[in-house]
This record gives structure tokens, sequence and C-alpha cells, in this order.
């Protein structure tokens, strides 16, 4: 990936940064564990991002 990113691309990485966190403490005790992982982690190596 380039350097030098466009701001449309930044935002869009950014996006994807956020989405990639787990699940807090307190949704898990809120859902009575029901609710423990995301569904949408990722990992860096394994799949790709696809903001192009």
């Amino acid at each position: 990936m380039a350097a030098h990113k466009s701001t449309p691309r930044k935002i869009r990485l950014m996006k994807k940064l956020k989405q990639n966190s787990p699940v807090p403490a307190w949704v898990i005790v809120r859902t009575k564990r029901k609710v423990r992982t995301n569904p949408k982690k990722r990992q860096w190596r394994r799949t790709d991002v696809g903001v192009g």
C-alpha cells in the first residue's frame, strides 16, 4: 500500500480499525455472556481489508 494515502481511503481504513476491536467487557456482562465475540474481528495477515 502507498505511503501517501488519499483522505477517503484513510477514513475507510480508520473505520476498519475501529471495527476490529473486541467486544467490551460491559457488553458481555449485560448480555449474560450471550455476546462474547466480535463477528467482524479480522486478523491483519489472514483476511483482506478490501478498502480499495
